[in-house]
């Protein structure tokens, strides 16, 4: 699918600072930031990086601070200090041209494209009647809509009647990791790598073994069993106290009850849903799926399933999902246009942006603000790069984009990314709610992959796709390594490891110098793994690929500036006394070296910015350290 290019307006490049200085990266040192951790949610400022503040920052002096580690939100650049961070969070890469799709990824594709040729209309969400009398029944029903009239006509046939059934054990397969996932983050469960979920046919010689009265029982999930399997084996002693805590609410006297997770995934489930058509019940541990219309049990028609994300109860989505996705004409082919504009504000995007947020993060409605939303994903330090047409530069150019995904003229997703002379950087990507069972997630990185491959053609250099961070710590991050062969950088010496070989080390630490394990690497050929090609990413897709932005919900920073002086002895054995003083200065407007200045500074205060200084070179590199603009304005 061709994407096209808008024009568009420019967007904010320099986070405040002098657009006379277009062509140089001018930088504040803000030194070491201790803050709360999104990722382990420890509670604690456990989150320790290493931060700049960009006025202006080169495209290819932000690709060499990709290569080093770093990362930006909005105009923060930020590096984790990984020995002493909570959570160590490696940048991770994909080669495109070695990409190999998994058949989760395929399967992605394919259903795309099914919805695009329309004949996906009895597999995605249909309208449905809702029951006023919905919200009145006890707490153990959760309601999942369910429409079946639309799809008796357009599913008439067996092979559609089979891919019908087995797009629903499908999605509600999806809906259950969503609920363990969910269960995860809130704390409700350890946070490990659960297996995925199974929801399978009930054949109809067996309903009645499960429970009695189940006429209408149509799926069932023994997700439960395998979670209390897996807390059992991860956690054999429970030596954290911390995860001891969580698992008093799913464990009996036995340990880990699947009876007890089966009902904390059907309280879940029933938080997510609100339109009438299945009932979830948990049943001796058994996650169970009936037909709260009494319909057949036999599958006579492929039925549409549709469950509101997160937010149901919230005004701002309520009576959403169906009710927009049912507008789509079964007789229409839909139509997806991928629009490439320079990062910029725009009100519409806004509005999608504060719908994603609240429905899928959960955040309250007033701390989604305008203003947080422009420093965190319009607001960038690159300087634009125009197109040359030399094959040096892609036909949008080099800088901060938003590739707008819309459907029959609405806006559906938007991916913010860094366009740069060696990759595509991955930073965030917000959709709509009511367009999850098309993976929007799963999809838009596939797309960014095949945008590499094909501006090649205009840009040789180009050959890479940036994922973020990697934390093999964070089971819900592992999903990036799906994305084969990907590669993870060395924190130490800045080389490229091959996922296959660094997974050894970060299954025995978090924190692991990789290529100490590389050094061979020559004389190796890396292999997928099979554990590698079984981690498949749920549709809630790059809201987990979205690394945490370093504001809060009103753009300040969520962090605490420290500085030690115990630091000395340790940043002079990385740094020579005389390397630092080829760092460029800026300072009154004029660009010197600081050894050209260092004289006029008195001798508490050079003594001072010598250890900035030593501090800086160490975490940017000698190189960049000497190139970029260290501002002392």
């Amino acid at each position: 699918m061709s994407v096209k290019t808008k024009k568009g307006e420019a967007g904010s490049s320099s986070g405040g600072g002098s657009s006379n200085h277009r062509g140089e990266s001018v930088v504040v040192d803000y030194g070491k930031n201790k803050s709360s951790c999104g990722y382990c949610k420890s509670g604690a400022r456990t989150s320790i990086s290493h931060g700049l503040w960009a006025h202006s920052i080169t495209i290819n002096d932000y690709q060499d601070l990709l290569d080093c580690g770093w990362r930006r939100s909005g105009c923060f650049l930020y590096k984790p200090e990984m020995e002493r961070t909570c959570c160590p969070a490696y940048t991770i890469r994909l080669r495109v041209g070695d990409f190999v799709p998994s058949k989760e990824q395929i399967r992605v594709s394919r259903r795309m494209q099914r919805f695009l040729e329309g004949t996906l209309d009895c597999k995605k969400p249909g309208e449905s009647i809702e029951n006023p009398n919905a919200s009145k029944d006890t707490c153990s029903h959760t309601h999942l809509g369910v429409s079946s009239s639309a799809a008796k006509e357009s599913c008439s046939n067996n092979n559609e009647e089979k891919g019908g059934e087995e797009e629903i054990l499908h999605f509600l397969s999806d809906q259950v990791d969503n609920s363990v996932r969910g269960c995860s983050e809130s704390g409700e469960f350890p946070d490990i790598q659960f297996p995925k979920a199974s929801v399978k046919k009930v054949l109809q010689a067996k309903r009645k073994l499960l429970v009695e009265g189940s006429e209408d029982l149509l799926y069932s999930s023994n997700i439960a069993f395998q979670i209390a399997a897996t807390i059992r084996k991860s956690l054999p002693g429970e030596k954290d106290a911390h995860q001891g805590r969580l698992l008093t609410n799913i464990t009996d006297e036995k340990g880990p009850s699947p009876k007890l997770i089966a009902e904390k995934l059907e309280s879940s489930l029933n938080q997510l849903a609100k339109a009438s058509g299945l009932l979830v019940r948990a049943c001796n541990g058994h996650l169970n799926f009936y037909s709260a219309t009494k319909q057949a049990s036999s599958y006579q028609s492929a039925q549409t399933v549709s469950v509101a994300k997160g937010s149901a109860t919230r005004s701002e989505s309520k009576g959403c999902s169906v009710k927009n996705i049912s507008q789509y004409n079964p007789g229409k082919r839909p139509r997806l246009e991928i629009h490439l504009k320079r990062s910029s504000f725009d009100s519409e995007e806004y509005a999608l942006y504060r719908r994603y947020q609240i429905a899928v993060h959960n955040d309250t409605p007033e701390h989604v603000t305008e203003s947080s939303y422009r420093r965190f994903l319009v607001d960038t330090p690159l300087n634009y790069v125009p197109p040359k047409g030399d094959g040096t530069v892609p036909p949008c150019g080099f800088g901060s984009f938003h590739q707008q995904y819309v459907i029959d003229g609405k806006l559906v997703a938007v991916g913010v990314i860094d366009i740069l002379p060696r990759c595509l950087s991955s930073k965030y990507l917000f959709w709509d709610p009511d367009f999850a069972f098309l993976s929007p997630g799963k999809y838009s990185a596939l797309q960014e992959i095949n945008w590499v491959k094909e501006n090649q053609a205009h840009c040789s250099t180009l050959q890479y796709y940036y994922l973020g961070y990697y934390i093999h710590s964070c089971s819900k991050m592992r999903y990036k390594a799906a994305y084969c062969p990907s590669e993870l950088l060395c924190p130490l010496r800045y080389q490229w490891v091959p996922f296959d070989i660094a997974k050894p080390l970060l299954d025995k630490k978090q924190y692991a110098v990789l290529s100490d394990v590389s050094i061979r690497q020559d004389s190796l050929q890396p292999h997928v793994s099979e554990e590698v090609m079984k981690v498949q990413h749920d549709d809630s897709g790059k809201e987990d690929t979205n690394d945490f932005p370093m504001y809060d919900n009103e753009g300040a920073f969520d962090s605490e500036y420290e500085s030690s002086d115990n630091e000395q002895n340790l940043l002079s054995a990385d740094v020579e006394d005389g390397d630092f003083g080829n760092i460029l200065i800026g300072l009154k407007g004029s660009r010197v070296r600081f050894k050209d200045i260092m004289f006029a500074f008195g001798a508490s205060e050079r003594s001072y910015l010598e250890l900035q200084l030593h501090r800086y070179m160490r975490v940017v590199g000698k190189e960049l350290a000497e190139r970029m603009v260290y501002s002392l304005e």
